[in-house]
């Protein structure tokens, strides 16, 4: 159900920027802290998930570094996707707050990257409270530079 959805999304938003070639395994990636779903009138509408920093995560490092911690005390908010029919009931700020909740159960602090061009997603944190940290480029493939804005979520 979750794989329909993000192809719904990826379809209306090009999110995610490149479709994997499992998309259930990609979301139910490597090290996940917790991953929920929203329903919206009996049928999924979204998803958020949360796990530690893995390989190409930029904002644990930069929040590490600003902070003077480790970045083993962040986790990853990531995999967020609201159905395109479903936008306009909070989901997507309801879905973060969850995430956000577990990670401060944790002890943890909530960072996440997100593709520049995902001006609707870096609006949403940013109404949200979340910090700008940086916007870097990311060599995603020799053919594919991408740019990225890190956030961490306000203190």
């Amino acid at each position: 159900m979750c794989v329909r959805v993000l192809a719904e999304v990826h379809q209306c938003d090009g999110y995610p920027v490149n479709w994997p070639d499992q998309p259930d395994e990609w979301l139910s990636h490597a090290s996940p802290l917790g991953a929920w779903v929203a329903e919206l009138d009996g049928s999924l509408v979204g998803h958020v998930s949360l796990s530690r920093s893995g390989e190409g995560d930029l904002a644990p490092g930069l929040w590490s570094e600003r902070s003077g911690t480790s970045k083993d005390l962040t986790a990853v908010v990531s995999r967020l996707f609201v159905a395109p029919q479903a936008r306009g009931h909070g989901i997507g700020a309801l879905l973060i707050g969850r995430a956000l909740e577990e990670s401060r159960r944790r002890g943890l602090h909530p960072v996440l990257d997100v593709v520049a061009t995902d001006t609707a997603a870096a609006a949403l944190y940013e109404r949200l409270g979340w910090e700008l940290m940086t916007t870097v480029e990311q060599r995603w493939s020799p053919s594919q530079l991408v740019a990225i804005h890190c956030y961490a979520a306000a203190s």
